[in-house]
């Protein structure tokens, strides 16, 4: 069943050349190398405690900023996901999840609908956490739902440290991504509507 649900992405641009390689079905072993260290620390979570096997590679115009980068680094890792789920027969479909860190709790809703959403609140102040302005966060989850094709919703419940914040919210993700993926024995669509 696993090799049905893998998928490997190249995207190229002016701005950016970014493979990525997943398996749905995974252990949670990753190999990312986007540039942005503090990005990899969030796909490497994201990974892991989805249970999702990730090799992400992204050489990017890192002398202009990293806005590309984590952009296209979203953009990639969502179109994979989408292709890794193919007609999305079997699938739980929707999850959602909390998790904490420290002082930070936040939560991921999904709905693998197959309609692009993207709403959160993250309540970010601190300019940049490593080398990732924390404006990206938002924009790397809406680039990532896009792709996805993914009702996503993520907010950050209370936290006062970014990091842990930041960190908070890609677990969450992760542990929803995790439930919404789940095959469920069945071969229907789950939706009324016989497509997602």
């Amino acid at each position: 069943m696993s090799a049905n649900r893998t998928a490997e992405v190249v995207r190229r641009t002016g701005e950016t050349s970014i493979q990525v390689s997943l398996e749905l079905d995974g252990t949670g072993k990753s190999n990312v190398k986007s540039g942005i260290g503090f990005l990899d620390h969030m796909l490497t979570a994201l990974a892991k405690h989805g249970r999702f096997n990730l090799d992400l590679k992204c050489e990017g115009d890192l002398h202009i900023d990293e806005h590309h980068t984590a952009e296209d680094c979203g953009l990639a890792l969502g179109a994979a996901f989408d292709k890794a789920l193919r007609e999305r027969k079997g699938i739980a479909r929707y999850g959602s999840a909390y998790a904490p860190l420290d002082e930070a709790l936040a939560r991921a809703v999904v709905d693998l609908s197959g309609r692009p959403y993207f709403r959160g609140e993250l309540g970010l102040v601190r300019e940049k956490v490593g080398d990732l302005s924390t404006e990206l966060v938002g924009h790397f989850f809406e680039s990532f739902a896009i792709t996805s094709r993914t009702t996503l919703h993520v907010d950050v419940i209370r936290g006062e440290n970014d990091h842990h914040k930041i960190e908070a919210a890609f677990k969450a993700l992760a542990l929803a991504l995790k439930v919404a993926v789940r095959l469920d024995g069945s071969l229907d669509v789950p939706s009324t509507k016989g497509i997602l």
